[in-house]
């Protein structure tokens, strides 16, 4: 089929109904520019602070790193998985995907990607409130993965919406009672919450959402903050893992940003601090309560062997009125970093950071010494929950034993 790249993207900001034009993105020869909207440079509203700062005229980027793109929209892409389905999807059609630009790829986000920026034109596929069914789209996922599949690549691809992540995963709307599942993903019927579920990949075993589960129920009884979460039944394995998004707020949507992409700092190449999520934190929020939430989180994560805790892992919030927060903590499971080593550094350690480690990281935040030994105690107390949940909710014998052994080595 003959191909027409794209060459021009607009960007909107679309917390509720209304879409306000934030600005436009153009690739011209090789390099992706982007400009402002003078109405929206009126605003105040700084969407990436510290890289795309509020400012009229051309602004261009890195041409190495994000494709030639701000970490903003390339916030916006889906990767791993997301990814995969396009992919597979454009070859069918005779497209290489090395043709496809980030702006084609942005095209196929339109209106459905995480946080409240949209952009036109909006090449998604069109999808249907009806109900799903996540044993047979876990057998499309797995279908996909083995190479086969074709005829369910633009289900999937609708599903996907840019959730990002190597695990098949789908953004779905539940009703209260979590009885009935829909499609997620652009807007939801009255009745539906957005969530996310996850599938197992070739890598993981079966019993990979009973896990990510626990997880979550032990990073609640840490006190992290987390959205609701469930365990769906399924025919094979320990259950599907999912949560309520927290990009969505029932119709309302939530501008949404990775560390990654505000600071630059590639989660493919692995080289962030927690001291620097730390100070971050700091400098977004002006908000000690968010920092102190950020080392609880640093010390689960490091308590917890949770080492693919890369800059893509970690999110903030901006509300209408340009306020941040931190975003409820995701992606929280049992897994290892590049080479066994933690995917963001505790103070230059990453092969085996100790609690000694944790607590100076702590104290250069200036966190009160006693708030930071009850975060750690109330960590390890809740990581001591770990064998009899994992049996609870069907995790294998062999994980509930090594994930058992890893956690308890950390002093």
């Amino acid at each position: 089929m003959s191909y027409t790249p794209i060459s021009e993207i607009k960007v909107g900001l679309c917390f509720d109904h209304d879409t306000k034009p934030v600005g436009r993105l153009a690739l011209r020869d090789g390099v992706i520019y982007f400009e402002y909207d003078s109405n929206f440079l009126k605003t105040g509203l700084e969407l990436s602070p510290f890289n795309l700062p509020l400012k009229s005229g051309l602004q261009t980027f890195d041409r190495y790193l994000f494709e030639g793109m701000s970490g903003l929209f390339n916030d916006s892409l889906p990767d791993g998985w997301g990814r995969l389905l396009l992919d597979r999807s454009t070859r069918l059609q005779g497209i290489l995907p090395s043709e496809l630009s980030p702006l084609d790829r942005l095209a196929h986000v339109g209106n459905t990607g995480m946080g409240a920026l949209v952009y036109e034109p909006d090449q998604q596929p069109n999808t249907s409130n009806d109900d799903i069914d996540l044993d047979i789209l876990a057998t499309h996922a797995q279908e996909v993965l083995d190479g086969e599949a074709q005829g369910v690549l633009q289900e999937l691809i609708a599903l996907n919406g840019s959730s990002a992540g190597a695990r098949p995963k789908a953004l779905i709307g539940v009703d209260a009672k979590r009885e009935h599942i829909i499609h997620g993903v652009p807007s939801l019927q009255e009745g539906y919450e957005a969530w996310i579920v996850k599938f197992s990949n070739s890598e993981d075993g079966l019993d990979a959402g009973a896990i990510e589960y626990v997880y979550a129920l032990m990073a609640k009884e840490a006190g992290i903050d987390i959205m609701p979460i469930h365990l769906f039944e399924a025919k094979k394995g320990a259950g599907f893992f999912a949560t309520k998004r927290f990009d969505r707020n029932h119709k309302k949507r939530i501008h949404t940003h990775s560390a990654c992409g505000l600071l630059h700092s590639d989660f493919r190449t692995p080289s962030l601090d927690y001291e620097d999520l730390l100070n971050l934190t700091s400098i977004l929020t002006r908000d000690v309560r968010e920092v102190e939430k950020m080392f609880r989180l640093a010390v689960f994560n490091v308590l917890a062997h949770n080492r693919d805790d890369h800059s893509k892992n970690f999110s903030f919030l901006m509300n209408e009125a340009g306020e941040w927060k931190t975003s409820p903590a995701y992606d929280l499971t049992f897994s290892s970093g590049p080479r066994g080593e933690q995917s963001t550094m505790v103070l230059g350690e990453g092969k085996n950071p100790t609690i000694e480690h944790l607590t100076k990281l702590g104290i250069e935040a200036k966190i009160n010494k006693r708030d930071i030994n009850l975060i750690i105690e109330q960590t390890q107390h809740a990581l001591s929950l770990w064998q009899s949940l994992a049996k609870e909710y069907g995790v294998s014998v062999a994980n509930i034993k090594l994930i058992k052994n890893r956690i308890s080595k950390i002093s």
